[in-house]
């Protein structure tokens, strides 16, 4: 366990936002959990998680202990000729893992190619782009209890996965460190590729495999989304909002381009990019703080801005998709 004191967080956050924690604490095992659960000092402190850093914006300095797990590891736990249980460390690269699939030729993850992150943030967050969300893939996880020491091994059930969330979001948030994420991945794939620009982008390549398909959705991503160590950011600040059948069809009729997704006879989910967009936000710059100029939704530190500038963006941009359009819009990154 490897302890810092008033530890400056700027390279670990996707933003880069120049803040100190109190206590900056590194776990790279299993004793290191049960090390740092017994050690009387740390029993009193706030806490946080922190694992990659690409969904949090620090607006101050953090008076607290920040746990950053450091475990890795990727094993095949099962293998049939159908699928395989694949069993990776919550410190693992999210897309070097994505990559690790493809070559293994195991299916259903290359679809969430190039999303900055961890592997064991992506569970907390419910990652998802282009038709696929990595609930759906994810067997159980297994995690500490950082109160009792306790190690439990979470069902997907249990894990009471929503768009965008989770019980590690809500209810368990920084009360339970995550170790192992457990996949179920396939052999014969079932390509998802009719979201986005997902097919003319395959058009580059003579055939549709794990490969391909992997490239086409980095190749897209990066036409649309900075990369942090370029152009600081957290990805996606806003959720795409839902609104029931009746709030659409108003929507609809009064802004008949506006750009939608059905998910069942009762729900449609909005695009928040468009509603942004629509508004005159993209590639807007108050102070230091940004909206970029080829993606809406993402926000971005322009010129050494503080999480505060970042945050006034934020509330400003909700104030007017609230006043033009009626809806609340929520941030899907984390405010310290």
């Amino acid at each position: 366990m490897e302890i810092r004191t008033n530890y400056s967080v700027k390279n670990l956050n996707s933003f880069s936002i120049d803040a100190e924690t109190k206590y900056f604490i590194e776990i790279n095992s299993e004793k290191d959990i049960y090390d740092f659960i017994n050690t009387e000092k740390f029993k009193n402190e706030e806490l946080i998680i922190l694992g990659g850093g690409n969904n949090i914006l620090f607006t101050k300095n953090f008076s607290g202990i920040i746990l950053h797990p450091n475990i890795k590891s990727i094993s095949i736990e099962f293998e049939n000729s159908d699928y395989a249980i694949v069993k990776a460390g919550a410190a693992e690269d999210w897309d070097s893992f994505v990559e690790w699939t493809v070559n293994q030729n195991f299916a259903g993850i290359e679809n969430l190619s190039s999303i900055p992150g961890t592997v064991g943030a992506s569970p907390v967050q419910n990652i998802g782009a282009y038709g696929v969300e990595v609930k759906d893939l994810i067997t159980k996880i297994d995690a500490f209890n950082l109160e009792t020491g306790e190690l439990k091994t979470f069902s997907n059930n249990e894990c009471n996965f929503s768009y965008r969330n989770s019980i590690f979001k809500e209810k368990f948030k920084n009360k339970y460190l995550i170790t192992y994420v457990y996949f179920k991945l396939y052999k014969n794939p079932e390509f998802k590729i009719h979201y986005g620009d997902i097919k003319n982008e395959l058009l580059k390549y003579k055939e549709l495999n794990l490969k391909s398909l992997r490239q086409a959705i980095i190749n897209i991503r990066d036409s649309k989304l900075p990369k942090p160590e370029k152009i600081p950011n957290a990805g996606s600040f806003f959720k795409n909002p839902i609104v029931n059948k009746s709030k659409f069809k108003k929507l609809k009729a009064e802004f008949p381009e506006i750009v939608s997704y059905k998910i069942d006879e009762y729900n449609f989910k909005l695009a928040a990019g468009w509603l942004i967009d629509f508004l005159g936000w993209k590639g807007k710059v108050i102070g230091n703080a940004g909206v970029h100029d080829k993606q809406a939704l993402v926000l971005i530190n322009k010129n050494n801005a503080s999480g505060l500038e970042i945050i006034d963006l934020a509330h400003e941009i909700k104030k007017s998709v609230f006043d033009k359009f009626g809806i609340d819009l929520e941030f899907e990154v984390n405010i310290v």
